[in-house]
């Protein structure tokens, strides 16, 4: 297991990066591959590709882009198969998210998602904003 800082991005963060090139999703995206390991399952990479194949985004991006960033995306990422089950969100289908978060080992959540927020921290994993998380990082980067 690398030393390396291990994050988990929750979908909509991972599209509006794709979208917005330089919002604070997109900011946080490009940081968290280029400091530490992006974990994701199976579960997020399909769930990832259903929403990004909706047609409510081709005025953004055509689905060739949408396809080369998943493809880009997957060889980028540390494919993790949850071992551990947890039932613990208010919404269930987020529970995919702390499952993941616990078998890969993750120092982080980045999610815009009140019901994974509300749960911060979850079992020593910091769930926080993409904002909370940049202004984290660059106080981070200024005290090392």
């Amino acid at each position: 297991m690398s030393n390396k800082v291990r994050y988990i991005l929750d979908t909509n963060l991972i599209i509006s990066a794709l979208l917005f090139k330089n919002s604070t999703p997109a900011k946080a995206f490009r940081y968290t591959l280029n400091h530490g390991e992006v974990l994701s399952s199976l579960e997020l990479l399909e769930e990832l590709s259903e929403v990004l194949g909706r047609g409510k985004f081709d005025r953004y991006v055509t689905s060739e882009e949408r396809e080369e960033f998943l493809e880009s995306l997957i060889e980028r990422i540390v494919l993790i198969q949850p071992v551990e089950t947890v039932q613990v969100c208010r919404d269930p289908k987020d529970d995919m998210v702390l499952s993941l978060a616990l078998s890969g080992k993750a120092n982080y959540i980045i999610s815009g998602d009140n019901d994974l927020l509300v749960l911060n921290p979850f079992r020593n994993i910091k769930i926080v904003t993409a904002e909370d998380f940049l202004l984290g990082s660059e106080e981070a980067e200024e005290n090392s």
